[in-house]
């Protein structure tokens, strides 16, 4: 009998341990540069080189809806349908800590000046900041499905994507100073600070796609001007001397300069949603063909098969 209970008693303990083990991922070296693509068909995130190796393959059992890097060795994951945020060490692939939030988490902005980290929430219709360790600092609400978010200077600019209303906060403590009238599913945000300017994008609404950035003036609202791209511009990256813009209902790739001249076009991928730079590429990610493209001087240069979904991309580059 006593043997019995013996084994009954180390079978429980082990079952138990192994619940209590906490899944980890390969680890990446501290210094090694990538591109990541978060992967929201089956949830995944592909770390890619310089040369468009895959060097490694983070897959979930939650469907993790978005990721951004906190500093160059901590990744932060989040999902709309989630109560909880967690985040890895990617030098350890192992979990650092992990937050209860409300379900409804549209998306997470993390700004390096001020180390805080700000989580929108469609269902709560809010914002709230966090420090770097995940203490919660202010809450604010906003209208009605907040997503897109920019900061500069002291400034927290947040889209409210099934409102009419762009609102300006207070990084400090979340107060509301402004708010800017905008189109009703407005998405994509930049801070183009060397013209003074906020730029938007969107998809429009039912029958009336949208089909133009919206300049905005940084300080007051008022609107410079817009910039026609059809159709549906949505995904909207600064690098240091461009603004690169997707748009998805027509899988068109814009550059841009700062006074708003579209520079060249081209067509690439299917249905992308995000573009970002990677050392001297610009990167398209393809959301239907599970593909990103690599593009130098206006051509594409190599394509790199990723998860389904590609929804997000990720940079980190090695300091010079």
């Amino acid at each position: 009998m006593k043997k019995w209970a013996f084994f009954i008693f180390s079978f429980i303990q082990v079952i138990w341990l192994a619940g209590c083990t906490e899944k980890s991922f390969e680890p990446l070296d501290r210094n090694q540069s990538f591109i990541a693509s978060l992967n929201i068909q089956e949830p995944s995130l592909d770390f890619i080189d310089e040369l468009g190796n895959v060097i490694a393959t983070w897959s979930f059992d939650k469907a993790y809806t978005g990721a951004l890097l906190l500093d160059n060795d901590r990744i932060l994951l989040y999902g709309h349908q989630l109560d909880e945020i967690v985040v890895y060490t990617l030098s350890t692939g192992k979990k650092l800590y992990s937050k209860k939030v409300e379900l409804g988490t549209t998306n997470v902005y993390y700004d390096p000046n001020v180390k805080q980290f700000f989580i929108t929430n469609s269902k709560m219709n809010t914002v709230t900041s966090f420090d770097v360790e995940g203490n919660k600092l202010a809450s604010q609400q906003l209208g009605n499905y907040p997503m897109s978010m920019a900061t500069y200077k002291d400034k927290l600019y947040v889209v409210n994507y099934k409102d009419t209303k762009l609102s300006v906060l207070s990084i400090k403590d979340l107060t509301i100073e402004q708010e800017w009238p905008i189109g009703k599913s407005s998405h994509g945000i930049v801070i183009v600070e060397e013209t003074n300017e906020l730029w938007v994008g969107g998809h429009g609404e039912g029958s009336k796609p949208n089909s133009s950035v919206k300049r905005f003036d940084l300080g007051t609202g008022t609107v410079r001007g817009n910039i026609e791209m059809p159709l549906m511009p949505v995904g909207l990256t600064k690098t240091k001397d461009k603004v690169l813009v997707v748009s998805h209902g027509h899988n068109e790739l814009y550059v841009v300069d700062f006074k708003g001249n579209v520079l060249w076009e081209k067509e690439v991928g299917a249905n992308p949603f995000v573009v970002n730079q990677f050392k001297d590429y610009i990167v398209v990610a393809g959301y239907d063909d599970h593909t990103l493209y690599f593009i130098k001087d206006g051509q594409v240069q190599k394509t790199v098969d990723v998860g389904k979904g590609a929804f997000q991309l990720l940079v980190r580059e090695e300091e010079k």
